[in-house]
């Protein structure tokens, strides 16, 4: 397979296993690839499974003609990827073997080679030089394991990833990317998000236009859809919405609780519900979906004074694997001292950022009135959002939405008759609540003001403590005038036909501008609320919380002049213009403050 006109795929199709890493089901096989550069010097870019040796030297020797190669590049010490390194070196006893120390050191534990004379050692940034192509060497410890770095070639531009952005399945298979490489990634890396967020700092800085992993297809096109779906997987970020019920039933009770509850998220309009039975479903593809959506709910019988082996097992790898970030509802059943919510939410606790719902399901044996009165407290929980959003559901003369306001942040939503915008602001006060009356002020520069004296209506978005710095850079650090802010995301309407956010919020409310004060640089637009629903529980974004978790920390050392407060943008020079407008966030020299050395 040609991947370039100088970099040739020479790996292999594993159609005989059934388990990967002797856990994973893989109905498809799996896929072991290698690469060689050709050039001045040849590159192989590690080996295959000790099971496909022979195909594999074939590959290359098919691909070399009367050559030699000059170099392996061993990036990864697992036997799927490094199994052949002796083969190979019994072929070609002239290559030079380059990679780490640790990795040597592990190629040694696997297979004593004496290597003198015939290795190089190369530090984090290393380069290679090839002829034409020029390689560098970057180190990504526990990306899954400790020795591994991934190379990139900057004549090609071609990141040779290791494991990462694999996926399960030969590469025959004809399935979708997502959902294997999601499986794949929770499974084999889930656990090693902080190290994987570090690498995609640094691929960040480079000019990537083709990743080869050391699994799965290489990836050429949309690659901005692959490194997204990484930052997502490895920040622990829910990617959909939707609820996963995972459960274990001896008797078929809690199953029947399970079928009840899932009927009553869906009629409470949940977008997505998925039921896993933890004792006869694919436990890789239940802690996968667990990762993949914003709600799990446990549900599982008291066995033995603690839970059902099948769930112990399941929440052990959630744990494993820290998951965090979730709403985590509960299940129990026990016919005389059920104990299985205290067990489970035990061996959750070291989690981070759970949030559990207030009502717990304590089935005595079989389901009754109270229980299911249990169940339908729980999905009211769990669905509150979505009942916010469904236009026959929600109650849209909730002003208990205003209670949301105060001195927080806040995406104030407008339509200028071609698309939709927004901007954030952070001053927005109720003024009276008979009638309800909203001010909001809004800075005369952004074109948000400008939209919304033409129309006379807006919404306000009451931004939440699990808002990214991205909804920042997205509604703040860019204009409405030249940018569709809401290009390629999900909208949700409101009755006044503009958009509320569809996540990130707890509360909108649907203004109409009744009376306009003009205050100089700003502008106040008087309003009353004609439609307001609260979408959740969480705590409002506040200035003070922007500032201390969300907002990166300015990148100011080396540097002399003045730092934005509040968007981190900075200003290099001796001495801050008067009349400075941040270019980013549109804020004044107010808000500027000198650089510390």
């Amino acid at each position: 397979m040609k991947i370039t006109d100088t970099i040739k795929y020479v790996g292999v199709n594993d159609h005989q296993v059934d388990l990967f890493e002797g856990q994973y089901k893989v109905p498809n096989g799996m896929s072991y690839n290698s690469y060689v550069i050709l050039d001045e010097k040849i590159a192989v870019m590690d080996t295959v499974d000790a099971n496909f040796t022979h195909e594999w030297l074939d590959n290359i020797q098919k691909v070399l003609g009367d050559r030699k190669p000059d170099y392996l590049i061993v990036q990864h010490m697992e036997p799927d990827h490094a199994a052949n390194i002796a083969n190979f070196l019994k072929a070609y006893p002239d290559t030079i073997v380059v990679s780490n120390k640790k990795a040597f050191a592990m190629m040694q534990n696997f297979f004593d080679l004496d290597l003198e004379g015939h290795q190089i050692i190369v530090d984090n940034g290393g380069t290679l030089s090839l002829g034409k192509h020029n390689l560098t060497f970057v180190f990504a410890p526990m990306v899954h394991w400790p020795e591994v770095m991934v190379t990139y070639d900057s004549t090609e531009k071609v990141l040779f990833s290791a494991d990462g952005f694999g996926k399960f399945g030969a590469l025959d298979a004809d399935e979708p990317w997502d959902d294997e490489a999601r499986r794949y990634y929770i499974g084999i890396v889930g656990k090693y998000g902080v190290q994987v967020q570090n690498l995609l700092k640094v691929a960040a800085t480079l000019d990537i236009q083709t990743i080869c992993p050391l699994h799965g297809p290489v990836l050429t096109e949309d690659l901005g859809h692959y490194i997204s779906l990484y930052d997502t997987w490895s920040s622990y970020t829910p990617e959909d919405d939707g609820i996963v019920i995972a459960y274990t039933s001896v008797y078929g009770h809690t199953r029947t609780a399970v079928a009840q509850l899932a009927d009553k998220f869906r009629a409470k309009g949940c977008p997505r519900v998925l039921i896993y039975d933890l004792a006869r479903d694919d436990m890789s593809q239940a802690l996968s979906d667990a990762f993949r959506y914003s709600k799990l709910v446990l549900a599982t019988t008291t066995y033995n004074a603690g839970i059902y082996p099948f769930m112990n097992d399941f929440i052990t790898r959630l744990a494993e694997h820290n998951f965090q970030n979730r709403t985590v509802g509960l299940i129990e059943n026990g016919s005389w001292a059920p104990l299985a919510a205290k067990v489970m939410k035990e061996m959750l606790s070291k989690c981070k950022k759970i949030n559990w719902l207030n009502t717990t399901v304590k089935i005595m044996s079989a389901v009754n009135e109270e229980n299911r009165r249990q169940m339908e407290a729980m999905a009211d929980e769990l669905c509150q959002e979505y009942i916010a959003k469904s236009d026959d559901l929600a109650n849209k003369n909730d002003m208990t939405a205003l209670f949301r306001i105060g001195y927080g942040l806040y995406v104030v939503t407008s339509n200028d008759g071609k698309k939709d915008n927004g901007l954030i602001v952070n001053t927005v006060t109720q003024l009276t609540d008979n009638p309800y009356r909203v001010a909001v002020n809004i800075n005369k520069a952004n074109y948000s003001h400008h939209v919304i004296q033409q129309t006379g209506i807006m919404n306000v978005n009451c931004l939440s403590t699990d808002a990214p710095f991205s909804v920042f850079e997205q509604f703040g650090f860019q204009s409405g005038r030249s940018t569709d802010k809401f290009a390629g995301q999900k909208v949700n309407h409101s009755d006044n036909g503009l958009v509320f956010l569809d996540k990130y919020i707890n509360a909108f409310m649907s203004l109409k501008v009744e009376n306009y004060v003009d205050l100089g640089t700003h502008g106040m637009f008087i309003c009353s609320v004609t439609e307001a629903r609260v979408m959740s529980d969480q705590d409002t974004m506040t200035y003070t919380y922007y500032q201390k978790h969300v907002k990166p920390k300015p990148q100011t050392e080396g540097k002399k002049g003045w730092v934005c407060k509040v968007c981190g943008y900075i200003y290099e020079g001796d001495e801050l213009p008067e009349d400075i407008i941040c270019p980013l966030c549109k804020h004044g020299a107010v808000d500027f403050e000198p650089i510390e050395g």
